[in-house]
């Protein structure tokens, strides 16, 4: 109770705006198919996240990210992954167990959703329509 005290109001509200229901590391395999994602919880008003995919034991893509609450109070998920720019998708929709990012000007995936149904992380990418959906289910890896 005492540390409350001490904790900077601000701060205590920007870490419950950070989807904290996606912290952890988190798996999923389709026979020699594989992807991990992994989140930090939110702290000083970042969750930095990584995620890598393969077949056996060959990686086919990485990528690194980060959720973000910005100066102008933007919730903003940026990703970079193998040799590209980073690209920023601004969050449009956010509940307790919800958070759709998206950026109209990106070819693909303009679309970033992530939610939870139960003790599975869902994601699913698609164009701005909801067309081109690539969806991926989740759990949280050691259970």
């Amino acid at each position: 109770m005492l540390l409350l005290m001490f904790m900077p109001v601000g701060a205590a509200a920007e870490e419950t705006e950070l989807p904290s229901w996606m912290t952890g590391a988190w798996a999923r395999s389709d026979g020699e198919s594989w992807a991990d994602e992994y989140w930090t919880p939110p702290r000083a008003g970042i969750m930095i996240g990584a995620s890598r995919s393969g077949k056996g034991e060959v990686l086919q893509f990485w990528e690194h990210m980060r959720i973000v609450r910005e100066a102008d109070s933007t919730l903003a998920f940026w990703a970079i992954s193998a040799d590209q720019k980073p690209v920023r998708f601004v969050a449009t929709k956010k509940s307790p167990e919800e958070i759709i990012f998206e950026n109209a000007e990106h070819d693909y995936p303009q679309r970033i959703r992530y939610w939870r149904e139960g003790k599975l992380l869902k994601a699913r990418i698609s164009l701005l329509d909801g067309s081109k959906p690539v969806d991926f289910q989740f759990r949280m890896m050691g259970q």
